[in-house]
């Protein structure tokens, strides 16, 4: 849209000026002398305010301009928008009025002055028969604001209010009145500016009400006091509901004149100029021309209320009113106001297809767009001077670049970059018809190609002028008539200068170029990457008329890099392009890029140029090589005349031998192309095998008469280099290790369309999968060296093998270019003697490893141990003769990689120790053990045996324990001092004080292993108390010497004293131990100072109670055997057992207990049978009862109840040694006869008492 005036296409918000906080000089849109001279002056005596938060705030307006904001309704972030203009204290206004001519003759009756933009005032440029022009837009726009805001200070000093005071009434209301007396209707707004806080403000409430009073202007719309003592935010938010209100009174002075432009409109009189015209046509303007002025008038202030639906309304009554019969249709052709017409239809045109884009109707602007260029190419046509000139093609063009600026305005989402539709969906009420593709809105690039396509027609047309109109007018001749006539110069130059015989005329290359990159761009943003292509190309061909070559391979390169036609097929665009770019390439001197295209346009499959020599030596001919360069390039950026292909005979091989294998070089170049010498060819693998290396020799086999096909045998032989031929850089390739090569040698010229086979057999050296991944082909002519990768891909085409009789047969698998080389097979064992089925935790693993050479050759081998599984041990490898090597521990694996085993003989073997440090837990381990090895003879090919071991690990014991209580001989003593306190001080040696309890621990283990065992020691350890508690054990049996041997799946038993002390006596809580049974052991096949140690942890054991607990212990007495004169058949007395109670008290409280025993059949006894005991605070009890059992070799029940009787709790009597329990109580055993024979005589001495009854006492 630059084509058009300035300002005729400008989107239209209120027009504000603000005035009194800049103090720049400002400089006047009024340009035009005259009215510069006739020009109203509003001017104020006050000083700009200059202070801090005056400078925020006009920072803070002019954030606010809205000139350049997108042309959409979709931001309603703000209610308000103006077009800000920032001045001093001065404004010049237009005048009101226009002035009389200086030669006028006054009439009779004074005449009627009217604006200096109106075709009725004689000194106008629309005088007398115009329209409507720019210069009355741009007032609206620049010249007369809608309000005039004014910024004043209001002075905080007493001293100087009143004369401040006065000061600001007088200038308000001289500036108020400047205004009123201009005859515009703009508004007027002061803003008071005070330095005090909102809420401080108060206090001069009664000078600014004097202000408004003198001034008479209203709080509400007109007078605004704003405190500047406040943050930016809030400042900001202060001035953003001053524009809100000013907005409004911006509005409603629009909205006034458009109100007035229809009632002019209504009278339906024409108004009469202030001077009649006497010159040139004498017409005036007609009514239906007025109507189109008032109509436009009408929709411009429409839209400065951004009132978008008015305005397109108006819009549309002009339009139809200028094109109509009454108007343009009345215009001659060759009158310049035939041009101004159309100029005002375009502009109308271009504001209908704005509101229709800014209300979201997109088709319906593209329909509109196509509607005015049918109609104005229809006007033209008929009463313009035709449509196949160059100047109608640049309006077309002008027009297509119209849409384009229009679009990039509106900013539409569905035209976005992350939007995949390339145009805007219709909208809802268009989605049920039939709409074609051009009906619908494309983004910006689609109407840049099209204005492309009518800048190529505008230079074809332009350059179909006639000489003698090319010719510049004659001065001197002013009779002559105009060349121009037959031309459509609407807003174009003349023909002369369109396209002079001398100097230069327009430059349509560089306008068609521009168009072009503008489309391309877009379409590039979006990834449609075709149009792109071939928007890039024709701006390459213009480029390359203007000689710009840099520019073209700023544009061509990457494209010809990148290029999709190749993959598609598409031959004659990639020839297009490459010669396009390769004639730049000279140009500039991009040598690189000329082999590349050259070495790519040899394929036949282009068209052949006419003398061009198609020899790839000879590509730099016309440039200067000082160096000549090295050029790599692959086939992913060039599609090359040569084709490569590597076929292995056999899908598999083994490891030390070779396979066959061909190597096949097709040129499809032209048939009178010159043959290509290759310097080298080169493969290279992924996989084990080796690259090969193929050199040109000045021999060879290849003859002077070439046959298509040619099948060569090479010879490859192993050589070591010290870098792999392609590194440029000495530094690097000094530091790189040897390689090894195949290396062979071949003539390699390559004719046109023959296919070169080369034969080979590849040594197969490790096992593995390979394949080859490239072929490299060289060409090393004296001005440059070119390599060339063909990259091999994955195909479903079957290979070819070619045979020396020019016959081919197929090999039927797939991907042929790819082998599977096996192991060779190794005949070294590796082999663990005398391994076990099981081992057992805790004890070291000790593994003999063997490794017998049965090559037929010494073999130089290392071996690599790992160990799998779960929390893998360290372990250690000792070779016999060597060293050792030791591996650390590993969450899953554990492995020692490259332990030297040295050179074993044939036949011979050599033996290594692996020792696997103890674990704590079953588990099963995976033992690998590889011996890598080569023959001495061969020390190319690597053979590996392998072999894998299951080390199952198991627990050699598994234990169950129980804890019973025991009756401890110690209880504290309240009146021993040495008991309850303890003169140390030092806690590490201080000697526990508390209640202690025994316990008895009985383990019972049984043996999981598959053989005998020694156990050599048994123990039970204190791992950790909690609870303030000090424990210790002992053993209740000493074990032998020599241990004793536990057969498998037998249970053995043991027994534990545990005591249990507190270290306080005031400390009554229960304390908890965690035990850990210990035991020591042996193979009975292990040296006797292996020891093995298996630690199984105890559950945690509650080893004190605070609560009260009751004891069970019995002893037996039997009487003294019978005199001899006693008769031989009486029985034995049966014995006498004495069962203890005993009440233990932990607790700090008095307790009582009721006891009471049941009698029974199954035995008498003596004592009370009901009893109470009375129980002191950590204090015990005992009450013992003498029982005769009336049976023998049987378990009797004592029906003994223990009751607290505070609780009413019956208490659990608890059995120690001798007795057990059951659900209803504890049991007493009474020995059968035989087994009373001798055992407790003189147990129950001293404790009986002579009247039977039960004895107490207390501790």
């Amino acid at each position: 849209m630059d084509g058009y005036p300035a300002g005729s296409l400008d989107h239209n918000v209120p027009f504000l000026v603000v005035s009194g906080l800049s103090t720049a000089p400002t400089k006047s849109a009024l340009t035009d002398p005259g009215l510069r001279e006739q020009g109203i002056l509003v001017r104020s005596e006050l000083p700009p305010i200059e202070s801090r938060e005056a400078k925020t705030i006009l920072r803070c307006i002019q954030e606010k301009d809205a000139s350049d904001l997108p042309w959409h309704a979709r931001d309603t972030s703000r209610k308000y928008k103006f077009k800000i203009k920032t001045i001093g204290r001065e404004f010049l206004l237009p005048p009101r009025r226009a002035r009389l001519p200086d030669n006028f003759e006054a009439p009779l009756s004074p005449p009627i002055l009217h604006s200096p933009f109106s075709p009725l005032s004689p000194g106008s440029s629309l005088y007398p028969d115009g329209l409507i022009d720019t210069r009355w837009l741009q007032k609206h726009q620049e010249l007369i604001p809608s309000v005039y805001l004014a910024f004043y200070s209001l002075t905080s000093d007493p001293t100087l209010a009143t004369l401040h005071d006065n000061q600001l009434k007088t200038d308000i209301n001289a500036v108020k009145n400047a205004i009123g007396q201009s005859g515009y209707k703009c508004r007027f707004v002061a803003v008071i500016l005070s330095d005090q806080s909102p809420s401080s403000v108060g206090q001069f409430q009664e000078r600014l009400e004097n202000v408004r009073r003198s001034t008479g202007l209203d709080p509400k719309t007109s007078l605004f006091v704003l405190p500047t003592q406040r943050s930016e935010a809030e400042l900001d938010n202060a001035v953003d509901s001053v524009l809100n209100s000013v907005y409004e009174q911006a509005t409603e002075y629009y909205r006034d004149l458009g109100r007035h432009s229809r009632k002019k409109k209504g009278r339906g009189v024409a108004p009469q100029p202030t001077i009649p015209p006497t010159s040139g046509t004498s017409h005036t303007l007609t009514l239906q021309g007025w109507n189109v002025r008032y109509d436009f008038k009408t929709a411009i202030f429409s839209e400065f209320r951004q009132d978008i639906d008015n305005a397109l309304r108006s819009y549309e009554q002009a339009y139809e009113t200028l094109l109509g019969a009454d108007v343009l249709e009345t215009i001659p052709g060759w009158s310049p106001r035939f041009n101004d017409a159309r100029l005002l239809a375009d502009v109308t045109a271009i504001r209908v297809l704005k509101c229709l884009l800014w209300t979201g109707q997109s088709t319906a602007a593209v329909r509109r767009w196509q509607a005015h260029h049918d109609r104005i190419f229809d006007l033209v046509d008929r009463r313009g001077r035709g449509t196949q000139n160059y100047g109608w093609k640049a309006w077309e063009a002008r027009w297509s670049t119209a849409m384009a600026n229009l679009i990039d305005k509106a900013q539409f989402p569905e035209l976005g970059l992350s939007n995949s539709l390339p145009y805007r969906p219709p909208e809802k009420n268009l989605s049920a018809e039939r709409l074609q593709p051009w009906e619908l809105l494309h983004h910006q690039g689609y109407w840049y190609r099209a204005a492309a396509r009518h800048l190529f027609d505008r230079r074809r047309l332009a350059r179909s002028i006639s000489q003698d109109d090319r010719k510049p007018p004659d001065s001197s001749s002013p009779s002559q008539p105009n060349k121009a006539y037959g031309y459509d110069t609407y807003m174009c130059p003349e023909p002369h200068e369109e396209y002079p015989l001398d100097g230069n005329g327009v430059n349509h290359g560089r306008l068609i170029v521009d168009h072009l990159m503008l489309a391309r761009s877009e379409f590039q943003k979006r990834n449609q990457t075709r149009t792109s292509a071939e928007l890039a190309l024709e701006c390459c061909k213009e480029l390359e008329k203007m000689q710009e070559w840099r520019q073209i391979m700023k544009i061509l390169t990457p494209l010809w890099r990148d290029m999709s036609f190749r993959t598609e097929g598409w031959w004659d665009i990639m020839e297009m392009i490459s010669w396009t770019l390769r004639g730049a390439a000279v140009e500039v001197g991009q040598k690189d890029l000329i082999v590349a295209i050259d070495w790519e346009l040899l394929n036949r499959g282009f068209s052949r140029r006419p003398g061009w020599h198609y020899d790839i030596t000879k590509s730099l001919d016309d440039v200067s090589v000082d160096d000549p360069p090295v050029i790599n390039i692959g086939d992913e950026y060039v599609m090359s005349f040569i084709q490569a292909s590597f076929v292995f005979k056999s899908e598999e091989g083994k490891a030390g031998q070779s396979c066959p294998a061909q190597l096949a070089i097709t040129s499809n170049s032209f048939p009178d192309a010159a043959p290509v010498i290759l310097e080298r060819i080169r493969v290279e693998f992924d996989g084990n095998l080796r690259t090969i290396h193929l050199k040109n020799s000045a021999g060879g086999s290849q003859t002077s008469a070439p046959s298509k096909s040619q099948v060569t045998k090479v010879t490859l032989s192993e050589i070591e280099t010290s870098d792999d031929a392609d590194s440029d850089d000495v530094s690097e390739t000094s530091s790189q290790s040897p390689t090894i090569l195949l290396e062979g040698t071949d003539n390699l010229t390559l004719f046109p369309g023959q296919t070169r086979v080369f034969e080979m057999d590849v040594p197969l050296r490790e096992p593995g999968d390979a394949k080859a991944s490239s072929v490299e082909v060289s060409v090393a002519p004296e001005s440059f060296t070119f390599r060339y990768t063909i990259n091999l891909r994955e195909t479903n085409s079957a290979g070819l093998w070619h045979s020396q009789s020019t016959s081919r047969k197929k090999i039927t698998r797939i991907d042929p270019y790819k082998i599977k080389v096996l192991p060779r097979p190794p005949k070294m064992e590796v082999r663990l003697a005398d391994m076990l089925e099981q081992y057992y935790a805790s004890e070291s693993i000790l593994l003999e490893l063997e490794i017998l050479n049965e090559e037929d050759a010494e073999a130089n081998t290392k071996l690599d141990v790992a160990l799998y599984g779960q929390g893998v041990p360290g372990y250690k490898v000792q070779v016999e003769g060597g060293g050792q090597r030791s591996s650390v521990a590993g969450t899953e694996e554990s492995r020692l990689d490259g332990i030297s085993v040295g050179t074993i003989p044939s036949s011979k073997s050599i033996k290594a120790m692996i020792t696997i440090d103890p674990v704590d837990h079953p588990v099963v381990y995976d033992l690998t053990v590889k011996a890598r090895y080569h023959l001495v003879s061969d020390p190319g090919t690597p053979i590996i045996k392998e072999a894998t071991y299951h080390l199952n690990i198991v627990n050699p014991f598994e234990a169950s324990y129980d804890l019973f209580p025991r009756l401890h001989s110690e209880w504290p003593n309240y009146f021993n001092p040495e008991d309850i306190q303890d003169a140390s001080e030092d806690e590490s040696v201080r000697r526990p004080r508390g209640l202690a309890q025994k316990w008895s621990l009985a383990t019972r283990y049984a043996s999981f292993a598959q053989e005998d065992l020694a156990i050599l020691d048994l123990d039970v350890s204190i791992l950790s108390t909690q609870g303030g508690v000090s424990c210790e054990t002992s053993k209740s049996q000493d074990m032998a010497k020599d241990g004793v041997v536990i057969s498998p799946k037998t249970i053995e038993e043991a027994q534990f004293e545990l005591i249990a002390q507190k270290l306080d006596l005031d400390d009554r809580s229960p304390a908890t131990a965690d035990l850990a049974f210990t035991i020591k052991w042996r193979r009975l096949t292990s040296s006797k100072d292996v020891v093995n140690t298996t630690i199984l942890p105890l559950p945690r054991f509650f080893v004190t109670s605070a609560e009260p607990r009751v004891l069970a212990g019995v002893s037996y007495y039997s009487p003294p055997d019978a005199s001899p004169s006693d008769s031989p058949s009486s029985s034995p007395a049966p014995p006498l057992l004495f069962l203890d109670i005993t009440i233990e008290n932990p607790s700090s409280h008095f307790l009582t207990f009721g006891l009471m025993m049941e009698p029974s059949d199954e035995f008498a006894f003596s004592g009370a049978k009901t009893t109470t005991l009375n129980v002191l605070p950590v204090a015990r009890r005992s009450v013992t009862y003498r029982l005769l059992p009336l049976v023998r070799g049987a378990w009797i029940r004592p029906t003994l109840v223990v009751r607290d009787k505070y609780f009413q709790k019956v208490l659990k009597i608890i059995p120690t040694e001798g007795l057990k329990s059951d659900r209803d109580g504890v049991l007493v055993w009474v020995p059968p006869e035989d087994e009373v024979d001798g055992e407790g005589e003189g147990e129950g001495d001293g404790e009986t008492t002579t009247d039977g009854a039960s004895e107490v006492t207390q501790e």
